[in-house]
């Protein structure tokens, strides 16, 4: 049997979103093929907690367990953890040096796709459809008027490397627009300011096995609140209908730049991107390389309507990374 540890948690506001993806893959992986452990990644702590409630501490210098004397290994790690500093690169940095596989994208890609600018950058050549966008450091000269004028309104204010919606404000007034920078600046020094597109919002799951991207169903957002904010996400204010209610030309179009987002950026591991279908278009909005795997998250309803089980998934993510791993 392999070995796997289920990273987990992680630095950033998104820890106890990440506690429950990770929950929801333990109970997932094939009790037949792998030896699961848990473990959180905690600023103070990165540690696996046994079933007796025991926690048994990660050695960093090699990314190893000791339980009851005895060494553990991992054959692979598969990486939920949401935000920095499994998201960000900095897992993955270290994983690399040690040799041992992951299952998410690879450090360097996992920077660019946590960098809502930087990976905007990027797409745009290869004639991947956005919105407006501006940017701002904390510390620059801020003036409400000239970014109206530019990007309209209303128009989103969002932390630049962040997820699950957190620090994003939806600015429907100039007067607003300071109130909305200091929520995003609590979460990051980088802001992204986006034009609100008036459309259908879809995200669409992908992942690759061999020289293959399967690309999922996607999943129509219909949130409660204004927008597909942390309530709408986490706590029951929106609906997700998959597959979503666009037409069969719309679902290809949608499912095949997925596919080329996700080929361009060389992605690997589930890998979740989000649309919104603007006068018959979709414009990319951002793609997640460690998304949400708990119940409530969209991918395991993607993964089951498309007649698959997440045992399966997770089995083919992680037999293909320890695989193709160098």
């Amino acid at each position: 049997m392999k070995n796997i540890a289920v990273l987990m948690a992680g630095y950033s506001h998104e820890w106890e979103i990440s506690m429950k993806s990770g929950a929801v893959i333990t109970q997932n992986l094939d009790s037949d093929l792998y030896k699961v452990y848990p473990v959180a990644i905690l600023k103070d702590s990165w540690h696996y907690k046994d079933a007796a409630g025991k926690c048994h501490e990660i050695d960093k210098n090699d990314f190893s367990l000791t339980i009851n004397g005895d060494k553990v290994y991992f054959d692979c790690c598969y990486n939920t953890i949401h935000g920095t500093p499994g998201e960000d690169g900095k897992i993955q940095a270290m994983l690399e040096l040690l040799n041992i596989p992951q299952t998410s994208c690879d450090s360097y890609q996992s920077a660019i796709t946590f960098n809502k600018r930087d990976c905007i950058a990027i797409l745009k050549p290869w004639n991947i459809t956005t919105g407006n966008h501006m940017y701002l450091n904390h510390g620059d000269q801020i003036d409400a008027e000239i970014i109206a004028r530019n990007i309209g309104l209303p128009c989103f204010v969002k932390a630049n490397r962040s997820g699950s919606s957190l620090g994003v404000t939806k600015v429907y007034k100039t007067k607003d627009m300071d109130a909305a920078l200091e929520i995003a600046f609590k979460i990051d020094n980088e802001i992204i300011i986006e034009s609100f597109l008036d459309g259908v919002e879809v995200s669409v799951g992908a992942y690759q096995i061999d020289d293959e991207i399967k690309v999922l169903l996607p999943t129509e957002i219909v949130s409660e609140n204004d927008f597909f904010d942390y309530e709408a996400k986490y706590q029951g204010k929106s609906k997700e209908i998959t597959p979503a209610r666009i037409t069969d030309a719309n679902t290809r179009v949608v499912q095949e730049t997925t596919r080329r987002i996700y080929q361009v950026l060389k992605l690997k591991g589930l890998a979740r991107a989000d649309f919104i279908f603007h006068n018959g278009t979709p414009h990319f909005i951002e793609i997640n390389t460690n998304p949400g795997m708990s119940e409530e998250s969209i991918i395991p309803q993607q993964i089951k309507a498309s007649g698959d089980t997440m045992k399966n998934v997770f089995t083919e993510i992680i037999e293909n990374t320890i695989k193709h791993h160098n």
